[in-house]
């Protein structure tokens, strides 16, 4: 292990969205498990071979002051946007069968811009993802009338059948790391048990849970609920499931694509509905793994510092 190289790769991730970070955030995302007074050690060393640079309290690969700005006004403006997600959030857990609700995306990532959305990653009742993920959804259309839809991106649904991811890669890892949950706080805690696998890519960062409120739930999704927890509700469960999978899959044949360039996809199961992960997965871990490679190999060959 050598902590110099993994900072590197840690700023690597990050520069895909040019953002720079601070030693702590790097410690908490770097691959390999060190003290802090390492991570202070080889930033330091990288900052006077100038492999990295330091803007106050923020480390990047770029020498360039206007990445700095750009993530202290997008620090700025998640802040206001946080405090619109958590109201959300809270309509969110009203809804029936939805046991937790957290923010996603670069939201959960303290940075927005004029054209962000709030991203949120929803856990359903076991069996019931697909009526519950319905009605949202129908929700989420009435939000257009006010063109408020960008409060609302519902991008990430699982059941509690099934709450460890399936994609175990430095994408998924840093994505789960970031989450903010809001509501369901015992739901969140088996979530990240199930998720431990994240240490493998990030063994200094814990999961946890930190943001959560524990609220009671409403008369009406309570007996909501009670109508549809029994075969009606199992069997409504699958129809829209299957009606939703068609949907997609006419979209995908069609080649339509959503406003961000990809495929209109859903990547659908009886117990998740995930929107573009393959696309969005393979682009950033591809482009991660192709930066890595070079600035490893221009490092070496430089051989300001062996290994």
């Amino acid at each position: 292990m050598c902590v110099k190289r993994d900072i590197l790769a840690a700023l690597c991730y990050f520069d895909i969205f040019d953002y720079p970070i601070t030693q702590l955030e790097i410690s908490h995302f770097i691959r390999n498990g060190y003290r802090l007074d390492e991570i202070a050690a080889g930033l330091h060393s990288l900052t006077v071979e100038q492999w990295i640079y330091k803007f106050g309290d923020l480390y990047t690969l770029q020498n360039d002051y206007d990445v700095i700005t750009r993530r202290k006004k997008g620090n700025v403006k998640a802040r206001q946007m946080l405090v619109t997600a958590k109201k959300v959030a809270s309509i969110l857990s009203s809804f029936p069968f939805v046991k937790g609700v957290a923010v996603s995306g670069s939201l959960s990532k303290n940075f927005a811009d004029e054209d962000s959305d709030i991203d949120f990653f929803i856990i359903t009742e076991k069996n019931k993802l697909w009526l519950a993920r319905t009605i949202l959804m129908a929700f989420r259309r009435l939000t257009i009338l006010f063109s408020k839809q960008h409060w609302l991106c519902l991008n990430y649904f699982i059941d509690e059948t099934l709450l460890e991811i399936e994609e175990k890669n430095i994408y998924t890892a840093i994505e789960l790391a970031t989450l903010l949950p809001f509501r369901g706080i015992t739901t969140f805690h088996k979530f990240f048990r199930e998720n431990q696998w994240t240490q493998m890519y990030l063994p200094n960062h814990v999961l946890r849970v930190s943001y959560v409120e524990q609220s009671k739930n409403p008369v009406l999704k309570q007996f909501f609920e009670f109508l549809f927890r029994n075969r009606l509700g199992n069997l409504l469960d699958s129809i829209f499931m299957r009606w939703t999978s068609f949907r997609f899959n006419k979209r995908v044949k069609n080649g339509i694509e959503t406003s961000k360039g990809y495929l209109m996809d859903l990547k659908i199961s009886k117990h998740y509905a995930k929107h573009n992960p393959d696309q969005l997965q393979k682009k950033i871990t591809e482009t991660y793994e192709r930066k890595i490679a070079n600035l490893f190999h221009l490092y070496e060959n430089n051989a300001k510092t062996v290994f």
